[in-house]
């Protein structure tokens, strides 16, 4: 039992990321849909990245606190995919195959923006590190959270505080507009992937619609898994 009900695990599990620019309330929302799912009786790993496994969480550190940052934007996306291939192996994969729910804060879609577009990497670079680093793991859907690039930093200098701002958020605003644009490029590129959620409500009714898109999704799934072959 857990949770009071049935553990629910899917025949193949259910790989979820979380994108968006700074601030956007990925790690929030992450953890109440987490809640809600786990409600339900479903097994849910909830991750991140940079990190998430122990060689990942080692390659962390040295990226948000901007120690490759001197090294360029390649020698960033080479660590980030180094990061990644482990995370993958070692968490992301084997939970997907127990039939577990996996939610993500950031993945791929993060280094295709982040490092390819506005640290202006050659594109076929990038896919060719993003093909290593996920070795065929895709997510199954991917939720971009999307907010106004200003209001995104001053949310996220109110929750860090008196902290140093990371590596990324230092940056100046027309690098975040020009990611803001990147991952709606992606996500209207990957429609049948991704979903755009307006992050800029009150945090109950950005829960909601999230709630209802991967409810959905899982009963899609759930239905599909069930219905007879054809031919």
């Amino acid at each position: 039992m857990h949770g009071g009900r049935k553990r629910r695990e899917l025949a193949k599990g259910f790989f979820i990321t979380f994108e968006g620019g700074e601030g956007a309330g990925k790690s929030t929302q992450i953890a109440r849909l987490a809640d809600r799912l786990r409600q339900k009786g479903h097994v849910v790993l909830v991750t991140r990245e940079p990190g998430g496994s122990p060689g990942a969480e080692a390659v962390r550190h040295v990226l948000l606190s901007g120690a490759a940052e001197p090294f360029g934007s390649a020698m960033e996306a080479i660590l980030f995919a180094a990061a990644r291939s482990d995370h993958v192996e070692q968490r992301i994969r084997p939970a997907v195959e127990r039939g577990e729910i996996v939610l993500c804060d950031r993945f791929l879609d993060s280094t295709r923006v982040y490092q390819g577009v506005t640290g202006e990497l050659d594109r076929e670079f990038v896919e060719a590190l993003e093909a290593v680093a996920i070795n065929g793991m895709m997510p199954d859907m991917t939720l971009v959270l999307d907010l106004d690039p200003e209001l995104g930093l001053k949310r996220a200098l109110e929750r860090r505080g008196a902290a140093v701002a990371d590596r990324f958020e230092k940056e100046d605003l027309a690098i975040h507009q020009r990611r803001r644009e990147a991952y709606l490029a992606i996500a209207a590129a990957e429609a049948e992937r991704c979903i755009v959620i307006d992050a800029s409500g009150e945090l109950d009714q950005v829960e909601k619609v999230i709630t209802a898109a991967v409810f959905a999704a899982i009963e899609a799934r759930a239905f599909a898994a069930t219905e007879p072959a054809v031919g």
